[in-house]
């Protein structure tokens, strides 16, 4: 008896050691790195540096501090990382070298020279930009596409962050020939909002990730340039530059004049070898504000009148092959909110950002059940709750968060806590 007792402890023992060890090994398959991407003459951070291992999809971007985070698979412990960033030469090192935490990278400023025959190849820089978009079918890839992608969304009113939405999200990219439309599902994903702080005016972002996905200017050229549009546009070249070690043709955009709606300026940064485009940096010329008020808002109070300051958009694409892909996107809308019978007004900053950090031909026709889809109208603070443990991400790739969101999800969740106290007192 006393035997079988034994046998049947050493057996639960057994089995709670074998789950440790499955437990174990499968938050460990990865390994973590951590570091700081700079000017390596004058340290001056980078944001927004990409950090990608070779012969891979997996990568992950700087933060706005040059900080990163990139988890690699312990199969792909005997991989270099490649670090690039516009203008700079890229910077390969084996994972083997780099330091799991504080390590530092340093690029450096690439001189970039382009003999006047590459851009005397084109009559001028709007032939170059019409071939970009015509001929998009040879450089972006035409096949569905199953991506993961690491989303990020902030509210500030004035300087002082009031809200934080993160989410790691799956996207079915279909291909540029396809009437289908693409799909974002929702994984893991987690808030902190003090809505008080966003005072009587309830500020939200409609559109959550697809917001940053319709900045793919490649699949979606219609919210930005078309045939008829970019003929409203002056193009001229300016100094070349260099990305991934390869020269890029960089060319300023301005509008024409007020024939359009809605007018942009930015930058193209178009790869000369493949004439693909590798970067494009813009924003809306909110300088008639009589012309932008209320532009960009979907809905709000009659007694409100919101002006645009400030909206910037900059979407990146990676090469894989000799097809490129989108990467990564961010926008930034600060808007500028008039209340009657209010001395004095509100700005509100909402930001957003999406980085790919892995993704996969779909040959095996992967699908996003209709369940599972986001609406494009999607307000995602609404959708999720709050915000979950320090290891809640996993194996998922991340930017990482600045110290100002840090300290303000602290704020947040101090002052959500102290707002419940009082409650349950006064209820008390």
């Amino acid at each position: 008896m006393e035997k079988s007792h034994t046998l049947k402890r050493f057996m639960s023992t057994l089995l709670f050691m074998v789950f440790v060890l499955f437990s174990l090994n499968a938050q460990t398959d990865f390994k973590e790195y951590q570091g700081k991407v700079i000017d390596g003459k004058t340290n001056k951070i980078l944001e927004a540096a990409s950090l990608s291992i070779n012969n891979t999809n997996i990568s992950t971007i700087t933060n706005s501090e040059g900080y990163f985070t990139l988890k690699v698979p312990n199969n792909k412990l005997d991989s270099k990382v490649l670090v690039s960033f516009l203008g700079y030469n890229t910077y390969v090192v084996p994972l083997s070298e780099l330091n799991t935490e504080k390590t530092i990278i340093e690029l450096f400023e690439a001189v970039t020279e382009l003999s006047a025959v590459n851009i005397s190849s084109y009559q001028n820089a709007e032939s170059l930009v019409r071939k970009v978009f015509s001929d998009k079918s040879v450089n972006v890839g035409d096949e569905s596409v199953f991506m993961t992608a690491f989303y990020r969304e902030t509210i500030k009113r004035r300087h002082r962050n009031v809200s934080l939405t993160e989410a790691v999200v799956n996207i079915l990219k279909q291909p540029n020939s396809s009437k289908q439309r693409d799909a974002i599902q929702l994984g893991k994903a987690r808030k902190s909002t003090d809505y008080k702080r966003l005072d009587t005016v309830s500020v939200k972002l409609q559109g959550g990730p697809f917001s940053t996905m319709y900045l793919d200017i490649m699949k979606y050229p219609e919210y930005i340039f078309t045939d008829e549009s970019i003929s409203s546009y002056n193009f001229s070249f300016n100094k070349p530059s260099t990305i991934n070690n390869r020269t890029v043709f960089v060319v300023d955009f301005t509008p024409k004049g007020n024939q359009l709606a809605v007018n942009y300026k930015g930058k193209l940064f178009i790869d000369v070898q493949s004439l693909a485009l590798v970067s494009a940096n813009y924003f809306l010329d909110v300088s008639n504000m009589s012309k932008t008020k209320n532009l960009l808002v979907k809905r709000k109070p009659s007694d409100v009148v919101v002006y645009p300051l400030e909206a910037i958009y900059k979407v990146d694409y990676k090469e894989k092959g000799d097809k490129w892909y989108y990467s990564y996107s961010n926008l930034s809308l600060t808007f500028k909110v008039n209340k009657k019978r209010q001395l004095f007004n509100k700005v509100y900053t909402l930001s957003s950002e999406m980085a790919v950090t892995d993704w996969e031909v779909n040959t095996t026709d992967k699908k996003i059940k209709n369940k599972d889809k986001l609406r494009p109208s999607i307000i995602i603070t609404d959708a999720i709750s709050g915000f979950s443990d320090p290891n809640f991400w996993g194996k998922y790739n991340l930017i990482e968060p600045d110290k100002s969101i840090e300290s303000a999800i602290n704020k947040i969740k101090k002052n959500i806590e102290k707002q419940k106290d009082k409650a349950k007192t006064a209820n008390g």
